[in-house]
């Protein structure tokens, strides 16, 4: 049912043909969530995309990374398409606690996402609490 990423996206420096078995045994444990063939396709590239060492991580450059001539299937995968996104957070989580879980660890999670300039002349606080 679900294939191996596509060899001509795959390239060794890239680094994705080192976790492709893996992200393929946890994609089969997410797959059901989705309700149909193209919508578990935009969200494998998705997953995949947000996985990667992209530093931004848009519709745009996620479309271009599943091969896609535009973000539509992208943006209608986040604000349409009928899956269940609790479900899929719920098989994530139970595969990295089976396979990478350990009892002693901590998970951190940081929100802050990226800094940008605000246009105002003054120093204003953003997400991380800081002045710009």
């Amino acid at each position: 049912m679900l294939a191996v990423v596509d060899d001509a996206r795959v390239r060794a420096g890239d680094g994705h043909a080192a976790w492709s078995e893996s992200f393929n045994e946890m994609f089969a444990q997410v797959a059901g969530v989705f309700a149909n063939a193209a919508v578990r396709r935009h969200g494998r590239w998705y997953l995949l995309g947000l996985l990667s060492h992209q530093e931004r991580k848009n519709s745009w450059w996620l479309a271009e990374f599943a091969g896609d001539a535009s973000p539509d299937g992208m943006q209608r995968l986040l604000n349409f398409s009928p899956w269940d996104e609790d479900a899929c957070r719920d098989a994530v989580r139970r595969y990295v606690t089976r396979n990478l879980g350990d009892p002693a660890a901590v998970l951190a999670v940081d929100e802050t996402g990226f800094l940008s300039r605000s246009g105002c002349s003054w120093p204003m606080p953003g997400r991380t609490g800081r002045g710009r």
